[in-house]
């Protein structure tokens, strides 16, 4: 319908201040007439049942799962012989990443050869002193110590081979670094050729599936937020469910994290990118559908104006509702009944004279 002229809409609403004077008793109504709501061009219509709300582009960032990270770090100093892969490629797991030619590396090979000596020396020992001891050559108190020396060199001997693994020696001074997991490489932090320190980190890599998003929602909507509500990034085809809300506000934003896993549609994202992300929230029980335009604001508060009577006058009556979410272009509240019929078109003359008239 086109707009109405502004002689018209005054028209129209001194017919409506008059016909409001009758029951000035409800401030919430307005009394109209069937040739006013004609001529301020009102449009009704009624409610829809309730369904799965919808908070729709929540701002998120794609991040990886903490347990889908890996560090790769030199396990001695040394220096980088060979890199064997690069950020952006595909690696499995136990596939050889980098070599490091390290003189510690024949250090603890050393350490390990002295240790099993030792060892299989105290075990000796302790086989000689059991056969005197049984023979009655020797007191209990040196039996008991060869055991003990045997059991401490057994102990070092078993440290040492661990120290070696840990690094993982391939043999003389070369350690080979393999991946624990199977992944994507994300950082390369040195160059062939570097002198590394202990612990250095040499490559980051990733399973990049799935993945997590970490979106900032209002606090209105987290409230409704549960493990396992569905989510959606429309931009990506991708869904998945909410692991984790958080409990803590954010004091310049006031929003509050959500953190989902993407579940479907993983790869089609990228760990870093900014993104939109749609939640598919539980309602209320009784929640209606509305038409998103038949809502307006006053007083901090949202109203719906609502087809009613007051005593022998029909008009509207202004009714507070909640709003809980979005259903395509409708808005699901709640604080209206079943079979309610709200006005859709004509909304703004409607205010104008319950402002102008009703209590503020």
């Amino acid at each position: 319908m086109p707009p109405l002229s502004p002689v018209r809409l005054l028209l129209s609403l001194v017919f409506l201040g008059a016909a409001h004077l009758a029951v000035a008793g409800d401030a919430t109504f307005v009394a109209v007439s069937a040739s006013q709501t004609q001529a301020l061009g009102i449009v009704v219509q009624h409610v829809a049942t309730g369904g799965s709300a919808a908070a729709a582009g929540l701002p998120a960032s794609v991040s990886i799962p903490n347990s889908q990270l890996r560090v790769i770090a030199a396990p001695l100093a040394g220096v980088i012989e060979s890199l064997e892969t690069a950020p952006g490629m595909t690696v499995k797991k136990g596939q050889v990443l980098a070599r490091i030619a390290s003189p510690q590396a024949l250090e603890l090979q050393r350490d390990r050869i002295q240790a099993d000596s030792q060892a299989a020396l105290a075990r000796q020992t302790q086989s000689r002193d059991e056969q005197l001891f049984r023979e009655g050559l020797i007191a209990e108190s040196r039996l008991q110590a060869s055991r003990a020396n045997a059991a401490q060199s057994a102990a070092q001997a078993a440290e040492r081979r661990q120290e070696l693994a840990l690094a993982q020696h391939s043999g003389g001074q070369t350690l080979s670094l393999v991946a624990p997991i199977g992944g994507s490489v994300l950082e390369q932090h040195v160059s062939v050729g570097q002198r590394v320190e202990q612990s250095a980190p040499i490559y980051r890599i990733a399973r990049l599936d799935p993945l997590s998003v970490e979106i900032q929602a209002p606090l209105a909507i987290a409230a409704r937020a549960r493990i396992g509500t569905p989510l959606t990034i429309p931009s990506a085809g991708a869904r998945g469910q909410l692991i984790a809300v958080g409990r803590a506000v954010d004091p310049a934003s006031q929003s509050v994290l959500l953190r989902g896993l993407v579940t479907h549609g993983a790869d089609s994202l990228r760990p870093g990118q900014a993104t939109s992300v749609d939640l598919e929230l539980s309602v209320a029980d009784g929640a209606v559908q509305v038409p998103a335009n038949a809502i307006l604001r006053h007083q901090n508060k949202q109203w719906v104006f609502v087809v009613a009577k007051a005593g022998t006058a029909t008009g509207y009556r202004a009714t507070p509702v909640t709003v809980g979410g979005r259903v395509g272009d409708a808005a699901l509240v709640s604080g209206l009944p079943a079979d309610a019929t709200v006005v859709t078109g004509g909304v703004a003359a409607l205010k104008a004279s319950w402002l102008g008239i009703g209590k503020e």
